[in-house]
């Protein structure tokens, strides 16, 4: 996986699925584990070996957006690293659409 900075970390899903487990906290965890599963068979099949993290996120970004709306802002408030309560009305404001 490649993050932002350019460093190149392995992938652990141990990671997503703490991200899954801050922002879904109500989800039952075999909902939580199954979104997971679907996000990793996405990244078996990835084109190439390494990951951009970004891609990731959205991939996480678009689990919770259909499944929980408070979990997707809890997870992309973070993710997209928003500054002020502008970007964070932009966000609330694309569910509007």
């Amino acid at each position: 996986m490649i993050k932002k900075d350019g460093r190149v970390e392995d992938y652990r899903r141990e990671k997503l699925e703490k991200c899954f487990d801050k922002a879904c906290w109500k989800l039952a965890a075999d909902e939580r584990s199954k979104m997971i599963d679907e996000i990793e068979m996405k990244l078996l099949n990835w084109e190439r070996v390494e990951i951009p993290s970004r891609e990731i996120g959205k991939m996480v970004l678009e689990k919770l957006k259909d499944v929980d709306e408070v979990a997707y802002v809890r997870f992309a408030t973070v993710y997209m690293d928003l500054k002020n309560m502008s970007d964070f009305k932009k966000l609330i404001n694309s569910f509007k659409k």
